[in-house]
């Protein structure tokens, strides 16, 4: 990756009357913010289902799209909807949270019209044929998935009627005939999703934006993956998850981090040469120009946890697939742009694993004043590398900074030096912007220079959490030519910047 920079902002932080960002208007407003402040990357988070406590890191598919980001106002120019069928709807009361609750009950059935629509008028019709035949592979059973899910009232697959849930014939068969209706409609919400995401990504490409796209490591147990293939994960007899996900105790969480992912069965996966994974990642490379994986460390080895237990405590480390894995991807796939986020419990073993793959791996400046020479200090921090200030799951810059010690206020400017006239998240983001690392990503949430209530995640709670969004007139010219500035300053202009 040349020297460069980019922007973290969640699709579904984006502004518009939809109550969550959409693939819509703003998302090309966006752009243009972008390509005019001279900006290289678009990061943003997964773009998968979500289900309860809305996290996009636990979707019921490693593959279908987000039906919330389905963008009403262009199936409305897709002859779709009227604007009557939406235009005076209430999505939610407040303009900067996303009130998940009420989206439940308002988005499904303006889809459910916009879906009868096009099944009557087959406009595209085409183009959707050939969209099943070349994502059948995963469309298919995701929709029959869904379509089961709908029958149990949305329960999770391990609370499934027996038969249902082990696939047995023939009373699975006869299930998905009832539910013809409902399968259609999931198939045709995933052609909706990944027309407007690709028409999407065609104009940030066209305009020189490349899109860092984000693929979490596990999938969820409540998913498509588990109901499909159970013997790609550590289960019983009953397809029921026997150790599940998470990370152990340290300084920030006295229990650990109980995610409650099913563990993938390696062993397995390493019978089938990593078929699985060599799918997943090039489906992803269709989506994104660069994937970020998550939790990469957990390749190398990751932390089990007995499942039913209450935190993450009981587990233990377990060792990963390892570079056998990115071996097998690069035989399949050749040279591959992925990010691989290290963060977290460093070790000679993930540091070698990344120096394998070759991928830039990631540091966070909020991580760094400890008073010791930490190597999230910029002037620590490889070439080959992606520098933020904070992620997703962080605080913001001011929010950090709130709450930070004297001794790490001190440290920080002391370190920087920070300027009389400049405000604490022009402070951190010049940091990274001067780091040694090639590519510097500042959050919106720190250009904005808002303070932790804009705050994405606070990993191991439930509720409260993917919430915040952007403001309609946040994205001004002058923001745009002061990001511009930086970025010029420490000469990580996109080439292509005509400005």
């Amino acid at each position: 990756m040349l020297r460069s920079s980019g922007v973290l902002m969640p699709i579904s932080s984006l502004p518009n009357h939809e109550g969550i960002g959409t693939f819509g208007q703003s998302a090309y407003h966006f752009i243009d913010f972008l390509v005019n402040s001279g900006q290289t990357y678009w990061q943003i988070l997964p773009l998968g289902t979500t289900s309860y406590g809305d996290s996009p890191y636990q979707s019921f598919s490693a593959f279908a799209g987000n039906t919330y980001f389905i963008d009403l106002e262009i199936l409305y120019q897709w002859g779709l909807l009227e604007k009557n069928d939406y235009e005076n709807i209430s999505f939610g009361k407040d303009p900067e949270n996303i009130d998940y609750a009420t989206l439940f009950h308002t988005k499904r059935p303006l889809l459910e019209k916009a879906v009868k629509k096009f099944l009557q008028d087959k406009p595209n019709w085409t183009a959707y044929q050939d969209f099943i035949r070349e994502n059948e592979k995963w469309l298919i059973p995701f929709a029959q998935y869904m379509a089961c899910k709908e029958h149990f009232l949305l329960e999770s697959v391990s609370n499934w009627d027996p038969p249902i849930r082990l696939r047995q014939e023939p009373a699975l068969s006869q299930l998905l005939a009832q539910q013809k209706d409902v399968i259609d409609y999931h198939l045709v919400t995933q052609f909706f999703f990944f027309r407007q995401w690709y028409l999407l990504k065609e104009y940030a490409n066209q305009n020189h934006i490349q899109i860092i796209g984000d693929m979490p490591i596990y999938v969820s147990g409540d998913s498509v993956e588990m109901w499909q293939m159970p013997h790609f994960f550590k289960v019983d007899d009953n397809g029921q998850s026997t150790l599940v996900a998470g990370c152990p105790p340290d300084g920030f969480t006295k229990g650990g981090q109980l995610w409650g992912n099913p563990i993938y069965n390696w062993d397995a996966m390493a019978e089938d040469h990593y078929q699985w994974w060599i799918w997943r990642i090039q489906e992803s490379l269709k989506l994104y120009d660069v994937v970020r994986i998550d939790h990469f460390r957990g390749f190398e080895s990751f932390w089990e946890i007995p499942f039913g237990s209450k935190d993450a405590a009981p587990g233990h480390w377990a060792k990963g697939p390892g570079y056998a894995l990115f071996k097998a991807v690069k035989e399949a796939l050749g040279d591959v742009h992925i990010i691989a986020e290290d963060l977290g419990y460093p070790t000679p073993e993930v540091a070698q694993l990344l120096k394998d793959c070759g991928f830039p791996g990631m540091h966070v400046l909020e991580f760094a004043f400890d008073g010791n020479d930490s190597i999230e200090l910029p002037h620590n921090y490889d070439s080959n590398s992606i520098a933020y200030v904070g992620t997703h799951d962080n605080q913001t810059g001011l929010g950090w900074y709130l709450t930070a010690s004297d001794q790490e206020k001190a440290c920080a400017e002391n370190y920087i030096k920070r300027h009389p006239e400049e405000s604490v998240p022009e402070m951190l983001n010049r940091a990274i912007a001067a780091s040694p690392a090639n590519t510097a990503i500042y959050t919106m949430q720190d250009l904005l220079e808002l303070d932790d209530r804009a705050r994405i995640n606070i990993p191991s709670t439930l509720g409260g959490n993917w919430q915040w969004r952007m403001l309609e007139g946040q994205l001004t010219p002058a923001l745009a030519d002061k990001l511009r500035q930086l970025t010029q300053i420490y000469h990580r202009l996109n080439p292509a910047y005509k400005g």
